[in-house]
């Protein structure tokens, strides 16, 4: 059985940096995409980044060149490195991953962790 455990979210001011941590726990085998999404107050959710194995990145316009997405296979775990940061950048973000585990491929999901930006 696989757990994402999100970490790293918080409270930060306008312009400054937080960096978000997903860590895949359990009989990983394969890691073919790993991504974020965010759902802020009174809107929908949104993919913000996503990485596949090969190292392909998708972003969020609203975020590309501020976020960058990062994958350490060895470790398991994805980053998401969040530079100037916006208000409207608050939201709370969830992982995603397409791993195979054992003993198959699925969809994995985190419970997610908040992050606010005070303007």
């Amino acid at each position: 059985q696989v757990q994402l455990e999100e970490s790293g979210g918080g409270l930060v001011q306008a312009g400054g940096s937080l960096r978000l941590s997903c860590a895949a726990h359990g009989s990983v085998l394969t890691i073919h995409s790993m991504g974020w999404d965010r759902q802020g107050p009174g809107k929908e959710r949104e993919l913000v980044a996503q990485m596949t194995e090969s190292g392909v990145t998708e972003y969020a316009d609203s975020v590309r060149g501020r976020f960058t997405i990062s994958i350490d296979t060895r470790k398991k775990t994805m980053y998401l490195q969040m530079t100037d940061l916006k208000p409207e950048d608050t939201a709370v973000y969830y992982c995603n991953a397409d791993l195979t585990a054992w003993p198959r491929r699925q969809d994995f999901y985190g419970q997610g962790t908040q992050v606010t930006v005070s303007s």
